[in-house]
């Protein structure tokens, strides 16, 4: 059994006490690790019975199983960055690496396809039509997915925000924001706890919130009305960038297909501009 993709594909049929038992699970094997059941769960804030039943939920006798468990697969996984370079030097041992490599991102995407409902496709990509504003969040890693997503967006629609956390001041922001906007938050690990705040205080505002993310538990969830995860948990969040691109692509060729009398009025406007002036 593999724990994590175990608890992933379980974790929609688990009671709220569960899903903070497996969430803080995810996130904190260590604690798992060391601590009993009955201090778990005082510090998620559920009873004692409820980490055992998590426990059953996950076909485990009890909590020592769960335990050895963790301790056997959690603790010892390679970090991202060592995932990603044992994956390649398998790869490298073949001809045409970069074809291997290539044809790997192509697995990733249509694993991605798979995880994606087009109901939730769907009502993301009204949202992104019908809102006043449109905000971007996403730091680190995720930041280059979420300039491109706001610059390729804004063409196609106008009137979308990218957080800057190092020139933007973020209360303002976030006090701009009402029940018409939107918000895409880009988390992937490490969650950096800044990303999943803004998402926080962005719901509490009334706003309509996007995760994307590289798993079912990831901390984004909570706070997002509609899920999207981008590969498995198990691969490397550099080898998810392909992916990443691949559905933010998705993303703003749906916006620019429902609403296509705003994208031909937006793009008038742009090819108005003299690109002389701008380009050589």
């Amino acid at each position: 059994m593999n724990l994590r993709e175990e608890i992933e594909n379980i974790y929609n049929q688990l009671t709220k006490g569960q899903q903070k038992v497996a969430k803080y699970l995810v996130e904190n094997p260590r604690d798992f690790a060391v601590k009993s059941a009955s201090e778990i769960g005082d510090h998620v804030g559920v009873s004692e019975t409820t980490v055992i039943r998590f426990c059953y939920s996950i076909k485990f006798t009890g909590f020592s199983e769960l335990q050895k468990m963790v301790r056997e697969q959690l603790l010892n996984t390679k970090s991202s960055l060592g995932r990603y370079f044992s994956d390649k030097l398998e790869l490298a041992e073949q001809p045409y690496f970069f074809a291997k490599v290539m044809e790997q991102d192509c697995q990733h995407i249509h694993e991605t396809i798979q995880n994606i409902k087009e109901k939730d496709f769907s009502r993301a990509i009204e949202k992104l039509v019908k809102a006043d504003t449109v905000y971007v969040s996403g730091v680190r890693t995720s930041f280059s997915a979420a300039s491109w997503l706001a610059f390729t967006l804004r063409l196609a629609r106008g009137n979308v925000h990218l957080f800057r956390p190092d020139t933007d001041d973020l209360l303002l922001t976030l006090s701009e924001m009402k029940e018409r906007s939107t918000l895409i938050s880009i988390s992937f690990h490490r969650y950096l706890k800044e990303t999943v705040k803004i998402a926080q205080l962005a719901k509490e505002q009334g706003a309509f919130v996007i995760g994307i993310t590289g798993s079912p538990v990831a901390p984004i969830r909570e706070y997002a009305d509609i899920l999207f995860q981008i590969c498995s948990s198990e691969n490397s969040t550099i080898d998810s960038a392909p992916v990443l691109f691949s559905f933010l692509n998705a993303m703003v060729a749906g916006v620019t297909i429902h609403d296509h009398k705003q994208f031909e009025k937006r793009k008038g406007q742009y090819e108005k501009l003299d690109g002389d002036y701008f380009f050589t």
